[in-house]
C-alpha cells in the first residue's frame, strides 16, 4: 500500500473500510492455559467476522501466539512470519485488538510499527483505537505501550 496516498484519501473524506486492502490479524495470549486459549480463539473469530463485515477487504491470513510472552518478539514464530509476508507484499493492514497483544514494550512496538509502515503495512489496535495510518498513532502508540 501506498501509505502517503493512503494518508492523502483521509484527508479528503475516505476511511479504511473505503479501501481494498488485503488484511490479515494477528492475536497473541501469553500462557497455554485453557482459558487463555479460548480467549485467542475468540479474537480470532471476531477478527473473521470483522474483516467479512466490510466489502472492500479480503482477509488474507491469522496469525497466533500460544503461550508466549510478548517481551521476546524473537520466541514468536507467527508473529515473524506476518512481519516477513508484510515485508514480501501480501498485506496492507493488520488487525490486533490491543498493544499489548502486538508487543509488550514500547520499543519493540514503535520499531515493528515503523517497519511494518516501511513495507506499506499499517497497523490497527481495535480496542485501543490507535491506528498507523494516522501521523500521530506514534505518540499514541508510546501513551498506550
Amino acid at each position: 500500500m501506498n501509505i502517503v496516498k493512503a494518508r492523502e484519501d483521509l484527508l479528503l473524506g475516505k476511511t479504511i473500510y473505503d479501501m481494498k486492502l488485503r488484511v490479515a490479524d494477528y492475536g497473541r495470549v501469553s500462557t497455554d492455559k485453557d482459558n487463555q486459549i479460548n480467549s485467542l480463539e475468540n479474537q480470532i473469530n471476531y477478527f473473521n467476522d470483522f474483516i467479512s463485515s466490510v466489502s472492500n477487504w479480503t482477509h488474507v491470513a491469522s496469525y497466533k501466539d500460544e503461550g508466549i510472552s510478548g517481551t521476546q518478539v524473537n520466541k514468536r514464530e507467527e508473529f515473524l512470519k506476518m512481519v516477513e509476508d508484510a515485508k514480501n507484499d501480501k498485506i496492507d493492514l493488520i488487525l490486533t485488538k490491543e498493544v499489548s497483544r502486538f508487543a509488550r514494550n514500547t520499543i519493540d512496538s514503535i520499531h515493528y510499527t515503523e517497519l511494518l509502515l516501511s513495507y506499506g503495512v499499517i497497523v490497527f489496535f481495535i480496542s485501543d483505537n490507535i491506528n498507523t495510518i494516522y501521523k500521530d498513532s506514534e505518540f499514541r502508540l508510546t501513551l498506550m505501550a
